[in-house]
C-alpha cells in the first residue's frame, strides 16, 4: 500500500523522501461519497423506563447500509454543534470531512506524502474506509478533531505519582483533566511509602490506600466527558508493597458494606442516592506481580514486602496466602486483577527510558509513565470474502493506511499536561486493534474455544502488528524515527525479533489461517530489514481495545477479542422500536458447516425461540461448540477465554482488554487457577468476573420480580382504579354470524388435518377449529374441546401471540417434515398449527420476536435485505404502523406469556384492537417487565439476572465490552472509549 520514494518533505526544513500511497478501495476520478447511496433519517432517542425523549434530530444523512443503531449513536455521540442551530452537523459526510481533512492537511504539511496526488489518495482511502465501516478511530478523535476544542486524540493515559504531597495533588488534577476530556487514566501508587513507614517529621505515613480515597471521590464528581459516563481509572500496586493486603481488600470490604446498607433499606443501586457513601468504586484495581512472587507461590515459599524509601524488607509473608487473598477478593467483587510485571517489561521496547509500571483503565495500553495512546480498530468481518476466506492482503493494506493516519494524529494532537505531551510526542505510541473476531470465527464455522479459532486469531493479530511496524519503519525513513529510538534501538529491535520468532513458530491449523500466517511471516521479515536500516516511527503499535461505542458505529456483532455475547440480539427499526433477531452470523455459519437451506431455517427458528442450539432440529452435537457464547445455555469455559488471550498476546505491543467470565458457582480455587495459568501462558494482564458477585446493580430483573404482582399485569386506564371491581372483568366479543375464514389443509409427518380460522370484520382472529382424526374418535373430541377453549379465550381478549408463544415448540408425535414451504419442520401438530396462525395473522415484528418467519422473509435475511419490507400477506398500512410504533408492549405480552400463565381475569387487549401507540402506562408500568436489550433478553431466557449495570442515559441494561460495559441503545459506556 505504501513505499518510500523521492519527493518533497517538510521535516526540519529539509527535502527528502515521502510515502507513495496506492489505491486500495477507491477509483481515480471518483469521490468515495459518490460511490454510496445516501438517505435521510430522523433520530429520536427515548428512555424506555418513562418514555421521555433524551434526544431528537431530524433529517440526518447516512449511507443506506448503515443500521439504525449505528446512525443513532453517531448522531447523538459524535455530531458537533448545538442541536437546532445551523452549526449542528447533520450528515456523516460532515463528520468524516471534519476529521479526515485534518489528517490529510497535517500529513501534507509535515512531509508524509511524496506528492499532492498521494495526499489525495490517502484522503479518499481514509474517507472510503470510514463510511464503509472498515475501521474507526477511538471516540476522542470524533469528539474533538476539527472542532474549536482541544484536539485531544488519545483515549488512554498513564500517569505517575511520587512520594510527595505535591505529586499526589498533581495526580488528582491530571486525572480530572483527562476525565473531563472523555478519556481514562491509570497509575501505579507503589512509590508512595506505606502506612508502616515513617515520615521525615517522625509521624507515620498515610499509605497509598488512604490517598486512593481522595482520588476516588474526585473521579466520582468529575464525570468523564462531562457527565456522559462514569470516570474510567486504573490503580495499580506492586505485590511487594507493605500495604498490599489493605489494597487487595479495599473493594471487597466495601462490597460487604453495600450488602449491609442495602439490607438496612438504603438505596445502593448504581446511581442510587446512598451509593456515594461507598468508597473505591470508580477505579479498577490491579496487583502488579513479579516472577519472583509467582515462583514463590508455586514453591510455597515466603515473600518479602519492602520499604519504599530504603528497599529493606519490612515483613515476610506466605506467598500462597497472599495469592489466596487476591483470589478471594476477586471472587467476592471481581477486584483486583493481575498485571504480570516481568512479562510486560520483557516485551518493552524502551527499557532504557524507564520501566512500564501501569496501564490504562482497561489494561490494554502498557507503556511509559506520563504517556498516552490513541486507538483505532478494524472490523474483521469486512475482510471475509464471498468464498468465506480471509482477504489477508487487503487487511494488511488497510493496517498500513491506518497506522499512517494514527501517527499523523500525534503530530497535530493536543494533550492534557506538558509531561504527557512531551513523552507521547517523543515515543509516539499507537494502538491499532480489531473488533468482530467472535463473529468472524462463528461465521466461518470455527469454535471460539478451539485450536482452529485460536490459530486464526493469532495469524490475524501477527499480520496486523507486522504490517503496522513495517509501515512504522517506512515512515521512519521519511520523517524520522521516534525521538527515544536511538537510546532504545537495541531493545526495540530485540522485541521485534521476538514478535517475528513467535510468528515463525506458530502452527497453522488449516488452510484458512495458513495463508494469513504466511503473509504475516513475510511481512515480519520485511519489517525487520526496514527497521534495522531506518528505525521505527512508533515505540508501540498494537493492542486490543474493548471497542465499545465505535463497535456499534461499525455495526459489529462482537467487540474487541470477545466472543458473541448471545445468539439472539435486538435490532432497532426505522421509525422506532426494536425487534429480536438471530445474529446474522448464525445462518452463515450453518451454511459453511454444510447444512441445507431448509435445515438452516429450522435451526434458526429454534434459536430465535430458545436462545441456544441445544437440541436444535438437525444440528449435529459436534457443531454445538461453534455457537458457544460468552453467556447462555452453552457458555465458553473460563479457560477458553484465557487460551484465546494467550494465543494472540505474543503478537501485540500492548495487552488485551478482556474480562474472563466465570459462572456464579465458580470457587476461589478456580480463580487461583485462572490467575496462575495467565502467568504461565505469558499474558500481560488478566481480570476475572464471577456472575452476580456485585451487589450494587441498578434496578435488576430480580428486583423487578420482587415488586407487587400488579406491576406485571397489562396497563389499564388510570380512571379504572376508581371503578367497581367487576369493571375489570373481561367482556366476550363474539364474532358476527357471517365471518371471513381461512381453511388450511396440513400434513405433519404423514398426519393430515384441517384448520379453520375465522376473523373479525376489523381483522384479528377470533375463532379456530381443528379437525384431526376420525369423527367420534377420542382425538377428534379432544381437538374439538381444545378448539373451543382457544376460540373462547381469543374472544375474551387473550392475544393470539400469547397462544403462539405457549404452544410453539411443544414436542410430541407426530413430528417431522410438513408440506408447508414456510414451516418445513414441526415438533408437533400444535407447533405447526400456531406457527401457521402466527404467519397468517400476526405482523412481522411480533413474529420475529418469536422466531417465526416465512420462507420469503428468511430468504430476504440471507440476502441481506430487510424482511419486514416484504409485507407478507399483511395489510401495508398495518405494516407501516407496526414499524413506526414502539413495540415495547408487544414484547411485554410475549415475555409475560412465557414466564407466567395467562389469566382470563386480566387479559391484555388484542393487538388488533389498539390502533394507537402505547402511551405512558399507568403506575406500576408493565414496560419494566419486557427485555429492551440483548442482556435483558438473556435474563428472560435463562431465568436469572445478568450482572450488568443499566445505562444512566437511556435506562437500557448494558452489555460487556472488554472490561467495561456498553449500552446497545445509545452507545454510552462505563468507561472505555
Amino acid at each position: 500500500m505504501t513505499e518510500t520514494v523521492s519527493g518533497p518533505t517538510a521535516r526540519k526544513g529539509k527535502r527528502g523522501k515521502g510515502l507513495k500511497i496506492r489505491r486500495i478501495n477507491t477509483t481515480a476520478g471518483v469521490h468515495p461519497y459518490d460511490q454510496v447511496t445516501w438517505e435521510r433519517r430522523d433520530v429520536v432517542m427515548t428512555n424506555w423506563r418513562d418514555g421521555s425523549v433524551n434526544f431528537e434530530q431530524y433529517g440526518v444523512e447516512f449511507p443506506e447500509f448503515w443500521s439504525v443503531n449505528a446512525g443513532n449513536i453517531v448522531t447523538t455521540k459524535y455530531f458537533r454543534g448545538a442541536v437546532g442551530t445551523p452549526q449542528r452537523e447533520w450528515s456523516l459526510k460532515q463528520l468524516v470531512d471534519r476529521v479526515t481533512n485534518m489528517y490529510t492537511q497535517t500529513g501534507r504539511s509535515n512531509g508524509y506524502f511524496a506528492t499532492d496526488a498521494d495526499a489525495e489518495i490517502f484522503d479518499h482511502e481514509l474517507k472510503y474506509a470510514l463510511i464503509h465501516q472498515i475501521f474507526s478511530f477511538n471516540s476522542p478523535v470524533w469528539f474533538n478533531v476539527g472542532t474549536a476544542a482541544s484536539q485531544q486524540v488519545s483515549a488512554c493515559f498513564i500517569l505517575a505519582v511520587d512520594d510527595t504531597i505535591e505529586s499526589i495533588l498533581d495526580w488528582y488534577k491530571e486525572e480530572g483533566l483527562i476525565f473531563r476530556g472523555g478519556s481514562g487514566a491509570g497509575v501505579n501508587l507503589s512509590r508512595i511509602r506505606s502506612s508502616k513507614e515513617l515520615l521525615s517529621s517522625g509521624g507515620t505515613a498515610s499509605g497509598p490506600v488512604s490517598f486512593m480515597r481522595g482520588a476516588d471521590a474526585s473521579a466520582g464528581t468529575i464525570k468523564s466527558g462531562g457527565a456522559t459516563r462514569r470516570a474510567a481509572k486504573m490503580v495499580v500496586l506492586d505485590v511487594d508493597h507493605p500495604d498490599i493486603a489493605d489494597f487487595i481488600e479495599t473493594k471487597a470490604k466495601e462490597e460487604n458494606k453495600i450488602r449491609a446498607l442495602r439490607d438496612a433499606g438504603f438505596d445502593m443501586d448504581l446511581g442510587g442516592a446512598d451509593i456515594i457513601s461507598v468508597q473505591y468504586q470508580n477505579a479498577n484495581n490491579s496487583v502488579r506481580v513479579s516472577d519472583e512472587f509467582m515462583n514463590a507461590v508455586e514453591d510455597g515459599k515466603e515473600f518479602g514486602l519492602n520499604a519504599r524509601l530504603t528497599g529493606e524488607t519490612i515483613e515476610k509473608v506466605d506467598a500462597k496466602g497472599l495469592f489466596r487473598k487476591i483470589a478471594e477478593a476477586a471472587w467476592e467483587c471481581a477486584d483486583p486483577g493481575l498485571q504480570y510485571d516481568d512479562t510486560i517489561n520483557n516485551w518493552h521496547t524502551n527499557p532504557e527510558t524507564g520501566r512500564i509500571t501501569a496501564s490504562n483503565p482497561c489494561s490494554e495500553y502498557l507503556s511509559l509513565d506520563n504517556s498516552s495512546c490513541n486507538l483505532a480498530s478494524l472490523n474483521l468481518m469486512k475482510f471475509l470474502k464471498a468464498d468465506e476466506t480471509f482477504d489477508a492482503a487487503h487487511f494488511a493494506k488497510m493496517c498500513e493506511l491506518i497506522i499512517i493516519a494514527m501517527d499523523i494524529s500525534i503530530t497535530f494532537g493536543e494533550f492534557p499536561t506538558e509531561k504527557i505531551r512531551d513523552v507521547t510526542k517523543a515515543y509516539r505510541q499507537l494502538g491499532i486493534g480489531y473488533a468482530n473476531l467472535g463473529a468472524l470465527l462463528m461465521a466461518t464455522g470455527h469454535a471460539y474455544d478451539s485450536e482452529g479459532g485460536r490459530a486464526i486469531a493469532a495469524a490475524i493479530t501477527s499480520l496486523m502488528t507486522a504490517s503496522a511496524y513495517k509501515t512504522s519503519a517506512e515512515m521512519a525513513a521519511v520523517v524520522g524515527p521516534y525521538d527515544g529510538y536511538a537510546k532504545n534501538a537495541t531493545a526495540h529491535n530485540r522485541v521485534m525479533r521476538m514478535h517475528a520468532d513467535a510468528s515463525d513458530t506458530a502452527k497453522p491449523a488449516a488452510s484458512f489461517d495458513k495463508a494469513i500466517l504466511d503473509l504475516a511471516n513475510k511481512t515480519w521479515q520485511e519489517c525487520l530489514t526496514l527497521g534495522e536500516a531506518s528505525g521505527y516511527r512508533n515505540a508501540q503499535a498494537s493492542l486490543l481495545a474493548p471497542t465499545g461505542t465505535i463497535g456499534f458505529m461499525m455495526d459489529c456483532d462482537t467487540t474487541g477479542i470477545e466472543p458473541d455475547l448471545a445468539l439472539v440480539k435486538f435490532k432497532k427499526l426505522v421509525g422506532g422500536g426494536s425487534m429480536q433477531i438471530v445474529n446474522q452470523t448464525v445462518p452463515r455459519a450453518l451454511k459453511n458447516l454444510g447444512y441445507q437451506a431448509e435445515q438452516v431455517e429450522a435451526i434458526t427458528e429454534y434459536i430465535a425461540v430458545h436462545g441456544h442450539v441445544v437440541d436444535a432440529p438437525g444440528l449435529k452435537p459436534a457443531h454445538y461448540e461453534v455457537f458457544d457464547c460468552a453467556m447462555g445455555e452453552r457458555s465458553i469455559p473460563p479457560m477458553g477465554h484465557v487460551r484465546m488471550m494467550a494465543a494472540v498476546q505474543p503478537f501485540l505491543s500492548g495487552s488485551i482488554s478482556k474480562t474472563v467470565n466465570m459462572p456464579e458457582n465458580a470457587t476461589v480455587e478456580d480463580v487461583e487457577q485462572i490467575y496462575f495459568e495467565g502467568w504461565r501462558l505469558g499474558l500481560k494482564a488478566l481480570a476475572i468476573y464471577r456472575d452476580n458477585c456485585k451487589v450494587g446493580q441498578p434496578l435488576s430483573v430480580s428486583k423487578r420480580k420482587s415488586e407487587p404482582e400488579t406491576q406485571e399485569a397489562a396497563p389499564v386506564p388510570a380512571v379504572a382504579s376508581q371503578a367497581p371491581q367487576d369493571a375489570h372483568r373481561p367482556v366476550r366479543r363474539r364474532l358476527p354470524k357471517t365471518r371471513s375464514a381461512t381453511v388450511t389443509r396440513f400434513d405433519v409427518a404423514g398426519a393430515e388435518g384441517y384448520m379453520t380460522a375465522s376473523t373479525y370484520p376489523d381483522d384479528g382472529v377470533g375463532e379456530v377449529f381443528l379437525k384431526l382424526g376420525k369423527q367420534g374418535s377420542t382425538l377428534a373430541g379432544v381437538m374439538d374441546a381444545f378448539s373451543m377453549a382457544i376460540s373462547v379465550g381469543l374472544q375474551y381478549g387473550i392475544p393470539l401471540e400469547s397462544y403462539v408463544a405457549k404452544f410453539t415448540n411443544m414436542r410430541f408425535e407426530p413430528a417431522g417434515m410438513t408440506d408447508d414451504p414456510d414451516i418445513r419442520i414441526a415438533t408437533s401438530v400444535m407447533d405447526y398449527i400456531f406457527r401457521r396462525l402466527a404467519l397468517d395473522h400476526l405482523p412481522f415484528d411480533q413474529r420475529a420476536e418469536l422466531g417465526i418467519k416465512s420462507a420469503a422473509e428468511r430468504a430476504a435475511e440471507l440476502a441481506g435485505q430487510d424482511p419486514a419490507s416484504l409485507g407478507g400477506e399483511l395489510d401495508p398500512v398495518e405494516l407501516a404502523q407496526s414499524a413506526a410504533v414502539e413495540n415495547t408492549a408487544t414484547t411485554e405480552r410475549v415475555q409475560q406469556s412465557r414466564s407466567a400463565p395467562q389469566s382470563l381475569a386480566t387479559p391484555a387487549a388484542p393487538a388488533a384492537a389498539t390502533a394507537e401507540p402505547q402511551a405512558t402506562p399507568a403506575a406500576g408500568s408493565a414496560r419494566l417487565s419486557g427485555p429492551h436489550s440483548t442482556a435483558e433478553l438473556i435474563e428472560f431466557q435463562q431465568g436469572r439476572t445478568a450482572d450488568a449495570p443499566l445505562c444512566l442515559t437511556c435506562g437500557t441494561k448494558m452489555r460487556p465490552a472488554g472490561s467495561c460495559y456498553v449500552c446497545e441503545g445509545c452507545g454510552s459506556t462505563s468507561g472505555c472509549s
